[in-house]
């Protein structure tokens, strides 16, 4: 399959420096006799232009650090966003981006902690891309959200009447090779705003 990144910038129009001050700017600089005043104005129009232009460099200079960034993140987690399939998301954290882009890793916390990603199955902040990762007995690394798949679906599957204490869920992921604490398996709960068992329990 194929991905492709685009930046929405249908609400950001193209910037550009107005071709009147540019002309305006031109004019008197090339004026022969210059007065006080018209050397003020001259140096007034020359300053604008120089804040409307590095203005316009920044936000360009933002959207390449967007790009490159969503870039990295897309190609990382290749099969994720091919298939839609949490368990298929590898551990990612921002130095991983950050070495890969050649940016340091706050510019790649800024963007991740405020820009979204619209795809096909919905729209996420990038912050969500990035997950710590476990290993499993064979050894492999795996990322968190996949257990917190595993967590999900038992706890969506359980038997209401006899909800799967948190032992129990430690115990069914111990069985399918991930070797994770009770409190770890309480904390991934808890992030997933899902109660304790004696809550859950409907009669």
């Amino acid at each position: 399959g194929i991905l492709i990144l685009t930046l929405n910038s249908k609400n950001a129009p193209e910037l550009k420096v107005s071709r009147s001050y540019q002309e305006m700017f031109e004019h008197y600089d090339k004026a022969s006799a210059k007065d006080k005043k018209l050397k003020e104005a001259v140096q007034f129009v020359k300053q604008k232009l120089d804040s409307a232009k590095w203005f316009i460099d920044a936000i360009k200079q933002r959207q390449q650090t967007l790009l490159k960034t969503m870039n990295a993140i897309m190609h990382y987690q290749y099969e994720y966003f091919l298939t839609a399939d949490e368990r298929k998301m590898r551990p990612m954290i921002l130095k991983d981006i950050a070495d890969k882009i050649d940016m340091d890793i706050s510019t790649v916390s800024r963007v991740a902690n405020s820009k979204y990603v619209q795809t096909e199955f919905g729209t996420f902040l990038l912050k969500s891309f990035f997950s710590e990762a476990i290993q499993t007995e064979n050894g492999e690394e795996v990322s968190n959200k996949e257990v917190k798949k595993i967590l999900e679906d038992c706890i969506g599957n359980e038997d209401k009447r006899k909800p799967l204490a948190d032992e129990k869920l430690t115990e069914i992921l111990k069985e399918r090779g991930y070797n994770i604490a009770r409190r770890t398996v309480a904390k991934y709960r808890e992030q997933m705003n899902i109660p304790v068992a004696r809550l859950r329990k409907e009669l």
